[in-house]
């Protein structure tokens, strides 16, 4: 999937920012409160997955490394600001290839964060192995791995993962449960699967391989599609009402990703962890000067936030 701006199949809409396309006046969200703060690893992955919302791959290093300098100034604002922040995640590309992964998570559980890292479980992972056990054991139960399992069947899964991708994530996951290590799991609705069925099969795969998730309810998250390419309604202030939503309850009332874009001097903060390339979602390069509302100018605010309902922490 390639993220276009604007879409043409969204047919001119998502582009005044506080005006849709038929004239009413567009929402926006207020940040609640800075719950999480996401951290982008970098856009390099050794898989090239079919509808990768961020574009990852071998060759995409569109977002640079980050270093642990960077998490280390972003956590010390934190800090400095007071922030009620409980949670920092880290995303990107495959996390464990930034060469400075461990040294990354134990900046977060150092200071008592509950530290969250999403991965698919492959070989980059098992490769920080090592640390990962000892960070484990320095904290206990602070720190999840949540696995990307795109469905529940091996074919769908290797679809979008590719070829010979099922067996090394189920190993993956099955390391992480012999190393104590709180597992989460993420699948996708992109097949158009019942969600409640998609959980039952889920289940049943986990229990024939041996495989236990973490005891809390969100252990398992299944992901509404994201698509640019698709027409959807751009949300307005009235839609609230409509849908019966609350704006806190969006990703962007209680989170932010800090995102290092190649060729930019420093890293800077992004209004949500899907929309780290456009310039209209750049919040500045500080947590200070990103606390404020955030348009829903975007197809995936309206199709994968408010009517998907998605989010991407617990």
């Amino acid at each position: 999937m390639r993220l276009l701006h604007p879409s043409p199949a969204n047919g001119g809409k998502f582009v005044d920012p506080d005006v849709t396309l038929d004239g009413q006046p567009r929402a926006s969200v207020a940040l609640r409160a800075l719950a999480t703060l996401w951290f982008n690893t970098g856009t390099l992955c050794n898989l090239t997955c079919g509808h990768c919302y961020i574009e990852s791959s071998p060759h995409n290093d569109r977002l640079s490394y980050i270093g642990l300098a960077e998490v280390e100034r972003y956590l010390d604002e934190i800090a400095a600001l007071g922030l009620p922040t409980r949670e920092i995640g880290f995303t990107g590309g495959e996390p464990f290839l930034n060469p400075e992964i461990a040294a990354l998570l134990a900046a977060s559980l150092a200071r008592g964060y509950r530290t969250l890292v999403l991965t698919n479980a492959t070989r980059p992972m098992l490769k920080a192995g090592d640390a990962l056990r000892e960070l484990n054991a320095r904290y206990p139960r602070q720190l999840l791995v949540r696995v990307s399992l795109d469905h529940h069947l091996p074919e769908r899964h290797e679809e979008e993962r590719g070829r010979r991708t099922w067996l090394p994530t189920l190993r993956g996951m099955k390391w992480l449960n012999e190393a104590g290590i709180r597992l989460h799991v993420a699948g996708r609705l992109r097949w158009g699967d019942e969600e409640s069925a998609m959980r039952e099969s889920y289940a049943r795969l986990f229990a024939r391989e041996g495989i236990v998730l973490d005891d809390e309810p969100a252990s398992l998250v299944l992901f509404p599609e994201m698509d640019a390419t698709v027409d959807v309604p751009e949300i307005t202030t009235a839609c609230w009402g409509i849908l019966e939503k609350n704006p806190d309850d969006v990703m962007c009332a209680s989170s932010r990703m800090i995102v290092h874009r190649k060729g930019e001097p420093r890293a800077r903060v992004a209004a949500c962890t899907l929309l780290p390339y456009d310039a209209r979602f750049d919040l500045g390069a500080s947590l200070a000067d990103a606390l404020g509302s955030v348009k829903l100018n975007h197809p995936h605010c309206a199709k994968f936030c408010v009517l998907g309902g998605g989010k991407c922490s617990g």
